[in-house]
């Protein structure tokens, strides 16, 4: 099953994001099996990252918990707020 995970950082907190940019890349790397999509929210003027969408594949809800358990920006307390959302990929998804 596909979700669609929208995390909101905190205000004010983009070293917080910048800090933990490099270990939150490398865990996506290092779960590109699972997760499909993934990409920082810009400011209207695309200057500022504020965000991230990822599109992830898991059994279930217990197991993109898990998963999303180790992501270094949940560690770093980056996000305001995390929403999940069960997702169908209709254009443009891979073969």
């Amino acid at each position: 099953m596909l979700f669609a995970v929208s995390c909101l950082d905190k205000p004010g907190h983009a070293e917080v994001r910048t800090d933990n940019r490099p270990a939150h890349v490398a865990w996506l790397k290092a779960n590109g099996a699972a997760i499909k999509a993934a990409g920082p929210y810009l400011s209207d003027d695309g200057a500022v990252m504020n965000g991230s969408l990822l599109i992830v594949e898991a059994e279930d809800r217990a197991a993109l918990d898990a998963l999303l358990a180790q992501d270094p920006y949940l560690h770093a307390d980056l996000f305001d707020s995390v929403t999940v959302r069960p997702w169908k990929w209709v254009i443009g998804a891979p073969a």
